[in-house]
């Protein structure tokens, strides 16, 4: 009964502290960054207050998923640092209490936040991003006309089933072109039919496609080739609806990415940013776990300055870790390292370190 109580206790002033980290924190990104961006857009749109209230919302949870892992660690290592520096630590341990009896209420208080920070991130991040994208640029900018991109991708989709997939190296918006067009047919979830062109044109209501070739595909193989030099390619959207129905990457969710990913890869195009983009939604929330596995031990020491300490050992422990973090993402974008193993490289460099400080503590 008495260390269930404790475990009570414990978790509950990590959990104070973590969300007293959560809001200092956001206070800090949204000053130094959306306030200042909100300032602009009144200055050179003349933004609404409306408009600015949802910028200021939808941006809200984009900033707060990076300030789970950093509260986690300064909630460890404040909590557990003035229980250690109130010789709290001492006495659980003079009656019997082992050091990872200790520590493990807010290790699954880590390990907690680290799952919610991944669905967080697939099912609310996401969302706002490319909600806050369509406010700035719609209501904000007034930019409606369609703009240049590259990677475009269109599905035809019913009953949830593909029928087609549309995919175009670039579009230029000038000209209303899509260059490197290739239609893929599907029936009953299999490749039927595939159409290369070199470019289609905007033209009379329709797409133009110019310049291609025609592959009826049976058991993987191609069938039966043909080439011409003018084909309507069966797609109903204009140049402005393609143009809004394109994501990028940080508003598309897991799915959304590997499909991506998937399609880009079936045209030979380089999707490492990609890849490091998909695996990263996966190891940045999981540094709030390791930050803890870190924090906990580091807290122990008795120290009554255990205030001042925290907040400075946190600063160069989250400095460490995001430099890693940016290195690992650049070796992941360069083709060094596989980008699946290359965004792992902070995590593991933090789970070993953590390792390492629990075991030395719990001796």
């Amino acid at each position: 009964m008495g260390i269930r109580i404790l475990d009570k206790y414990i978790f509950k002033e990590v959990f104070k502290t973590f969300i007293f980290g959560i809001c200092a924190f956001s206070a800090v990104f949204i000053g130094s960054g959306t306030l200042f961006r909100i300032a602009q857009y009144i200055t050179e749109y003349g933004a609404s207050v409306a408009s600015v209230v949802k910028i200021f919302v939808l941006s809200l949870p984009g900033v707060v998923i990076w300030t789970f892992p950093m509260s986690m660690l300064l909630s460890s290592l404040l909590t557990i640092g003035r229980m250690s520096g109130n010789s709290e630590i001492t006495a659980m341990k003079s009656c019997g209490i082992s050091f990872y009896r200790i520590a493990a209420p807010a290790i699954v208080l880590g390990a907690f936040v680290s799952v919610f920070a991944v669905a967080f991130n697939e099912y609310v991040v996401p969302w706002s991003v490319e909600s806050y994208n369509n406010v700035l640029k719609y209501e904000i900018q007034g930019n409606l006309a369609p703009q240049s991109m590259e990677h475009v991708i269109i599905k035809d989709i019913k009953d949830g089933n593909i029928q087609r997939l549309v995919y175009a190296r670039q579009f230029v918006a000038e000209t209303n072109i899509m260059e490197g067009v290739t239609m893929q047919s599907f029936e009953n979830g299999k490749l039927r039919h595939v159409e290369n062109a070199e470019y289609a044109e905007w033209k009379g209501g329709e797409w133009e496609m110019h310049q291609g070739i025609i592959y009826d595909v049976a058991e993987g193989e191609s069938q039966h080739t043909m080439h011409f030099e003018t084909q309507v390619l069966p797609i109903n959207e204009n140049p402005k609806q393609i143009v809004r129905g394109q994501k990028k990457p940080e508003e598309m969710t897991m799915k959304e990415l590997n499909e991506q990913i998937n399609i880009m890869k079936s045209q030979y195009v380089n999707t490492k940013k990609l890849e490091t983009e998909l695996y990263q939604r996966l190891t940045i929330p999981m540094a709030s776990l390791i930050f803890t596995l870190v924090g906990v031990p580091l807290g122990m020491q008795p120290n009554r300055n255990s205030s001042s300490m925290g907040f400075v050992m946190s600063i160069l422990i989250i400095f460490v870790y995001y430099s890693l973090m940016t290195m690992a993402g650049a070796i992941a974008q360069g083709g060094m390292v596989p980008p699946v193993l290359a965004v792992w490289i902070p995590n593991i460099i933090g789970i070993a370190a953590g390792g390492y400080l629990m075991h030395r503590m719990a001796k």
